[in-house]
């Protein structure tokens, strides 16, 4: 198998196509982000025009118009109220507005993650893919929520502010346009190197979270093995990796408002001296320079929404392009025109039924499904310039119990990989019933084939839940009969609960052999036409092993089998026994005739040589 990765999937290159994919999903929320838009727009507006109102009042004082300086103050409050009811409108609209946007990134990204090749899932860390699950799905949801609906009412307030100051007096106005022009010049310096290392922060983020999960789930070894010190300097070496590159991103971002507040400051300074020598040297009315003082301490603010809006778009950005990156990924390639139907799923009458009731749907024709399974000259590595098989031919004949025995490393379950295709092979056919499993939909493919695997995995949930994932519409007795047959039933009405009882931790309140009693009941349910069974009974004693072969013995019968073991005890009564070493079957036959070669499987046998 090859490597696992750590680093990140590989970013967008282009910034815009990153955009123009986040505002495709904004505009599934379109409507209530124009009613943002309007109700911002309202807010804006009832600001600017309320602080305009300033010079009307201020001049009605100076003349002595008391129902004057009345009327405007009323007038000044209903706007001012206006603008605070559309403040509330709009927050509230947004909140939906986000959460409908995210719920449609998860929803695709999760979709899109289902369908990648299994090759996919080897090279990336699970603490990778979840990462992009919370880390970056959450950079985006923050910047949704807080940067939108302020970088709407900014553009609004910086656009009206710069046209009621120009309004005011266009000469002060210079002054404030070339101290608005040094921080806009600023917040481009600083925006782009910030974003660099804010990507590279995420990047970072999502290799410790990798590290993390490995390390939290396999606690056990981690003790057994006394790596408590040696885990801990790696985690500090990760930490101090994701430290580096946080300080670097925020030691930019963090500049900006300083920068913007102290430029603001020294501009408020500078009109305020000018504007007093203009009202004095009467070109300009004390209403005027008042409205316009405050309008230039509140030109400030929509220029630090913007910069306070900095971290979370950057981050946003960083957070989307990993997101996009992965969505960008090619989906697991499907060809397949033959699809499996069942008698139940159709008319009886027009299925011809092979193995448990199941047909292939060829061309409008049903074909009896067999589970006659042929390799033809196979070849196969996981990565370039790696073989795994070499030459690889044999065949199952419907019904047959063929098992593989071999070293680590042999092939062995590399076989029972291609014959579901989790990956595909390099060259050779592989037939099922004589038709190419390039031909058929994977779908129906993988519906045909029950696998049992030698590390279980349980889902939340309760036991019963567990094994009806095998098939979710089996009733509560085809559950049952399902633990029977794999001998899982004896345990499980001993437990509190019963079949009630909840799993946890992946099955952390069950004994391994347990567990895998549960898998093997799983797989039954299914009740497939070909069973694979991956070193199935690897961890359960030798007596319950045996309970378990005689209730496998019935759930074989008629059906054709694989079976991956190392205790050749579960294969001793196998139709055909393929011997592999190096991607290369060395011996078949039955256990008998294999015994009479005297050659590997009887070295095997006799412990002569052992397997690794």
């Amino acid at each position: 198998m090859p490597a696992r990765q750590t680093a990140a999937p590989a970013r967008p290159k282009n910034l815009l196509t990153t955009l123009r994919q986040l505002l495709g999903y904004m505009s599934h929320a379109r409507w209530r982000l124009l009613v943002v838009a309007v109700l911002v727009c309202v807010a804006g507006l009832a600001n600017l025009v309320g602080t305009f109102m300033i010079k009307p009042v201020v001049n009605a004082v100076g003349e002595g118009d008391y129902e004057g300086f009345v009327r405007l103050v009323g007038i000044t409050a209903v706007i001012y109220v206006l603008g605070v009811a559309s403040a509330a409108g709009y927050t509230q609209t947004m909140v939906r507005a986000a959460q409908k946007v995210v719920f449609d990134i998860r929803r695709d990204l999760f979709a899109h993650i289902e369908r990648l090749p299994l090759s996919f899932f080897d090279r990336t860390r699970h603490g990778d893919v979840m990462s992009y699950f919370t880390n970056d799905v959450d950079t985006v949801s923050e910047a949704l929520n807080n940067s939108f609906a302020n970088l709407v009412q900014a553009a609004v307030q910086i656009v009206g502010t710069l046209t009621l100051l120009l309004v005011l007096d266009w000469r002060l106005t210079l002054i404030t346009v070339a101290c608005d022009a040094a921080i806009a010049l600023y917040v481009r310096f600083s925006g782009g190197r910030s974003r660099r290392f804010f990507s590279r922060q995420q990047a970072e983020l999502g290799g410790l979270d990798g590290y993390v999960e490995e390390m939290i789930s396999g606690q056990k070894v981690v003790k057994v093995f006394n790596h408590e010190a040696a885990n801990l300097e790696r985690f500090r070496g990760l930490n101090e990796r994701l430290r580096e590159a946080g300080t670097s991103a925020q030691a930019y971002a963090s500049t900006m408002v300083p920068v913007t507040v102290c430029v603001g400051y020294v501009n408020y300074a500078i009109v305020t001296i000018v504007g007093a020598l203009l009202a004095l040297g009467g070109s300009m009315d004390v209403g005027s320079l008042a409205s316009y003082l405050v309008f230039v301490r509140q030109a400030v603010a929509p220029i630090n929404q913007f910069t306070q809006q900095g971290n979370f778009l950057l981050t946003a950005l960083a957070g989307a392009e990993r997101i996009f990156a992965v969505m960008e990924l090619a989906p697991e390639v499907d060809e397949g025109v033959v699809r499996l139907e069942h008698a139940n799923d159709v008319e009886a009458a027009r299925v011809a039924a092979g193995a448990a009731g199941w047909a292939w749907l060829i061309d409008g024709e049903h074909v009896p499904l067999q589970g006659d399974v042929r390799f033809y000259d196979v070849d196969f590595g996981y990565e370039e310039g790696q073989t795994v098989l070499a030459g690889l031919t044999l065949y199952a004949k419907p019904g047959q119990k063929i098992a593989f025995v071999g070293s680590t490393g042999a092939g062995k379950t590399t076989i029972t990989n291609l014959i579901n295709r989790f990956y595909e092979t390099r060259s050779g056919v592989i037939t099922y019933d004589g038709i190419d499993v390039r031909d058929i939909e994977k779908a129906s493919l993988r519906r045909s084939l029950g696998i049992v695997l030698q590390d279980t995995h349980l889902f939340a949930g309760t036991i019963a839940d567990n094994i009806r994932f095998g098939k979710l519409d089996a009733t509560d007795e085809e559950v049952r009969a399902a633990a029977r047959v794999a001998n899982a039933d004896g345990f499980i009405s001993r437990l509190p609960r019963g079949y009630d009882t909840p799993i946890v931790a992946d099955g952390a309140n069950l004994s391994q052999g347990q567990r895998q009693l549960l898998a093997i009941a799983r797989a039954a349910v299914a009740d497939p036409p070909v069973l694979i069974l991956d070193e199935a009974t690897s961890s359960i004693d030798t007596r319950t092993e045996a309970l378990i072969q005689r209730g496998m013995d019935g759930l074989m019968a008629g059906r054709t089998v694989f079976v991956i073991a190392h205790r050749l005890s579960t294969v001793r009564n196998a139709d055909a026994i393929m011997v592999l070493e190096h991607g290369r079957i060395v011996e078949r036959g039955t256990h008998e005739e294999l015994l009479a070669l005297r050659g590997e499987y009887w070295q095997l046998w006799t412990g002569a040589k052992e397997l690794d």
